[in-house]
């Protein structure tokens, strides 16, 4: 009887240890669990504000995407038109930094554009607002519009007509418009559109680009508010330079709203993905 008590207690006694044994095994398992997620977490923290630094690097030294929300720059550039802009072209300004910081004046490493660039620059008048036009006149030209064409320092600037241009307004309706390629005094040459020939920004002054400033025109010249108007624009600083415009990584003609996926491929301008910018 005694032996079979001791049996009995002793193997209480074992059970009573193997279960106890086993809580602490789940018990560490938990423990090592939860340190495993906390790091886990921490991984992922530690990559996505690493990710935002590296694309806030990106953004402020090398490239920096946009959208074209108007037609001033047709047919150049179209309404749905996504562009990267390579901001190392002409070097750096406070309006390179991220929400226009005012770490420093002026532009350092600077390279001034060329005629004919299509640049994006930061509104002399509200410097909150980007534009995008062209480059058409340096610092010191003289400037002036007359009968729809352009002069530049006393100089008429040769156009060849071409075929018209199908412009498409909202509503639908197409409007044919004169189209013309433009050759600027360096080589450069362009497209343009225009209405006709003696619009309000057809006849104009002659402006006399000060020193370290940039006169802009937009290719759509019937339809383009730009340095010609010295209240709205006028004559942009080097210093509020964003950037060349370099080009399209992504076209869309508006016709597919953001929940309509079935509309999609359709309204993707695939003839324009990463396409160069003249």
């Amino acid at each position: 009887m005694r032996l079979t008590s001791r049996g009995v207690l002793g193997l209480i006694g074992d059970l009573s240890g193997s279960s106890g044994h086993l809580m602490k095994s789940n018990s560490t398992r938990k423990v090592i669990t939860k340190k495993t997620s906390r790091a886990g977490v921490v991984d992922t923290v530690k990559t996505v504000i690493y990710a935002i630094l590296i694309a806030l690097v990106v953004r402020t030294v090398a490239y920096e995407p946009f959208n074209i929300p108007s037609g001033s720059m047709i047919p150049t550039l179209l309404v749905g038109d996504y562009l990267f802009v390579s901001k190392f072209s002409y070097g750096y300004s406070r309006f390179s930094l991220p929400f226009g910081l005012p770490l420093f004046s002026g532009r350092i490493l600077f390279h001034p554009p060329e005629r004919g660039d299509v640049v994006v620059f930061k509104l002399p008048t509200d410097t909150s607002i980007d534009y995008i036009k062209r480059v058409i006149g340096l610092p010191g030209d003289t400037i002036q519009m007359k009968q729809g064409q352009l002069y530049i320092n006393g100089k008429e600037v040769p156009r060849k007509r071409i075929e018209d241009y199908l412009y498409q307004e909202g509503d639908g309706a197409v409007i044919p418009m004169q189209q013309y390629i433009e050759m600027l005094p360096n080589g450069r040459d362009h497209r343009i559109i225009k209405i006709g020939n003696n619009g309000p920004l057809d006849n104009t002054q002659v402006f006399h680009v000060p020193p370290g400033d940039y006169f802009m025109m937009g290719d759509n010249r019937d339809n383009s508010e730009d340095s010609r108007v010295l209240s709205a624009v006028g004559y942009v600083p080097a210093q509020n330079l964003i950037g060349k415009a370099q080009f399209i990584f992504f076209s869309t003609n508006g016709s597919a709203r953001i929940w309509e996926i079935w509309k999609w491929p359709f309204a993707i301008r695939y003839d324009r993905l990463f396409t160069g910018i003249d």
